[in-house]
């Protein structure tokens, strides 16, 4: 019974928790970035380099069968061997793209964690020389 309540107060800890909902995120997040790479900023950068589909650029490396379409998809089905530099390409920028967005996120929490205002101390109580010689220059003045 031990370990069962050991396994449970580790699995409703909020580190946990937080983890489970950072990965399920993240994944969202990723499929985003994945879909702005692959939708908007590709296909801009293949029209500036002359090419409008980085998916489709390699080079075979092996012989195709006859009668075998010129595609990526249709050389692997056949088992084909493929040296695949465009989704190499598209993925090195997704990846650029999401380590950029999240240096800025992170670069966000962490100005937002230093404008966070510190607490005044709270006012310490005088040393017990420092109210004798207060009480003293007091009846001093009277």
């Amino acid at each position: 019974m031990s370990f069962m309540k050991e396994f449970r107060e580790f699995a409703v800890k909020g580190n946990v928790i937080d983890l489970a909902v950072g990965v399920i995120i993240g994944g969202a997040f990723g499929k985003i970035v994945d879909s702005v790479v692959n939708d908007l900023i590709m296909p801009v950068v293949g029209l500036v380099f002359g090419k409008l589909d980085f998916s489709n650029l390699f080079v075979v490396l092996g012989t195709a069968p006859a009668g075998t379409p010129h595609t990526l998809e249709a050389l692997r089905k056949a088992g084909v061997p493929v040296f695949a530099y465009g989704n190499f390409i598209t993925v090195a920028v997704n990846f650029i793209i999401l380590a950029f967005i999240i240096f800025l996120m992170i670069k966000q929490i962490n100005r937002l964690k230093r404008e966070a205002p510190a607490e005044a101390p709270a006012p310490e109580a005088p040393a017990e020389e420092v109210a004798l010689l207060r009480e003293i220059r007091d009846s001093l003045k009277r």
